[in-house]
């Protein structure tokens, strides 16, 4: 879909973009078969797709996947996709918030691939949600803001790690990470954009059992950054108990969460857990 397309289809729709929706669609077919490549589907694939918007990304999962499920959140663009779609029995269209959907309780990703250009203001809760469930996506494949982009790749001891980092590579992670003009939007964001590719562990870090717990300890070690880590969970686990961890792992008492390894949060869980 060009650029001229998508704005014919706008202007005959009388279709005024809502900024609060994240509506900034990618039209660049560049950019959009990198993407494709970077989810690296097959035939079988069931791919997930929150926010289509006009359908430019669709087009091509539908070449590639043997299955799309598109949620859509703008009933009017729901319209111009079913339209648009009407011939392509491999697509199952939603009419719905994306976010809520993978919030839900019964969902189970575990068989699908996330491809998506994800609406801006929600992209990191629903990485979360995703990484949060018991049965995740194989792979992940967004674009998204290039801050968060580099957030998600962040590793201990840079500028960018914090908690959004460590909630998803704790059952993802990182493989890639391309920039995307903000021309090949339409309209045009006012912030730089990046597609990041996330790929399932093998073997989770942590028994799901254990996963609220590391979510506590994670969300409370970086509640005020510039404190000591120790400090901070005191307000949860007894001195005794996290000066016995912090010396097993070797750590400095006087560490900050931002220099505490995915690997050493994911100790530290084990430890301070029951």
């Amino acid at each position: 879909m060009t650029l001229s397309e998508m704005r014919r289809i706008l202007d005959e729709g009388g279709i005024q973009l809502t900024k609060s929706l994240g509506q900034n669609f990618l039209h660049d077919g560049n950019q959009l078969r990198r993407i494709v490549a970077a989810a690296e589907l097959k035939p079988t694939d069931r791919v997930l797709e929150i926010g289509p918007g006009l359908g430019p990304l669709t087009e091509q999962l539908l070449e590639h996947a043997g299955e799309v499920f598109a949620v859509e959140k703008d009933a009017r663009l729901v319209s111009i996709l079913l339209q648009r779609f009407a011939d392509q029995p491999k697509l199952r269209l939603l009419h719905g918030d994306g976010l809520e959907i993978v919030r839900a309780d019964a969902s189970e990703w575990a068989g699908w691939k996330l491809v998506a250009n994800l609406p801006y203001s929600v992209a990191s809760p629903i990485l979360v949600e995703l990484a949060s469930n018991p049965h995740p996506p194989e792979r992940m494949t967004a674009t998204l803001q290039l801050e968060v982009a580099r957030r998600l790749m962040a590793k201990a001891n840079d500028d960018d790690y914090g908690i959004l980092s460590l909630l998803v590579q704790i059952r993802f992670e990182p493989r890639g990470i391309f920039k995307i003009p903000s021309g090949c939007f339409f309209p045009p964001p006012d912030v730089d954009s990046a597609c990041i590719t996330l790929v399932r562990r093998e073997v989770p870090l942590l028994p799901e059992e254990l996963r609220a717990t590391f979510v506590r300890v994670v969300k409370l070690a970086f509640s005020q950054r510039r404190k000591m880590m120790l400090k901070l969970l005191k307000q949860e686990w007894p001195a005794e108990q996290l000066n016995e961890a912090v010396s097993a792992l070797k750590l400095s008492p006087l560490v900050r969460a931002e220099a505490v390894t995915l690997e050493q949060f994911v100790a530290l869980t084990r430890l301070l857990h029951g």
